[in-house]
């Protein structure tokens, strides 16, 4: 997509700022990011905390799926993250990338990957999402 919308994203107040997430590119086909790891992504034990790998693919995804749902006048929510931590990661940059599985006009499905510097594979998830109209209230 656009210059724009990366720029808005990673503009936007919350976790994924707070986290250093930065988005690079996003499309309806494709979302990345990248972050450094610090000691804010780790739990006690010195790694990357499990829920930094689920927010980021919950991101990724959401970020997709938003995409593709706005022009229909729909936004999109998560209804289920099923993300398997691959390998333990203390430090470095991790790259992340999300690619839809399906692009339904209820549902959506996408799957995201996480990789270290070494292009080693450090989790992978799976976010299913629903698109709802943009009028209806949330929560």
């Amino acid at each position: 997509m656009t210059d724009e919308l990366v720029a808005m994203v990673n503009a936007m107040p919350g976790w994924v700022r707070e986290m250093g997430i930065r988005i690079l590119g996003a499309s309806p086909d494709e979302v990345t990011c990248e972050w450094q790891v610090s000691e804010r992504h780790q739990q006690a034990y010195g790694i990357v905390h499990g829920g930094v790998h689920c927010g980021v693919i919950e991101t990724l995804a959401s970020v997709g799926a938003a995409i593709v749902a706005h022009p229909r006048g729909q936004r999109v929510v998560g209804l289920e993250n099923s993300t398997s931590f691959i390998r333990a990661v203390r430090s470095g940059t991790l790259r992340g990338v999300a690619r839809p599985v399906t692009r339904g006009r209820s549902s959506q499905v996408w799957e995201a990957w996480i990789r270290d510097d070494k292009d080693q594979l450090v989790a992978q998830g799976r976010v299913r999402l629903l698109c709802v109209d943009a009028a209806r209230a949330l929560g």
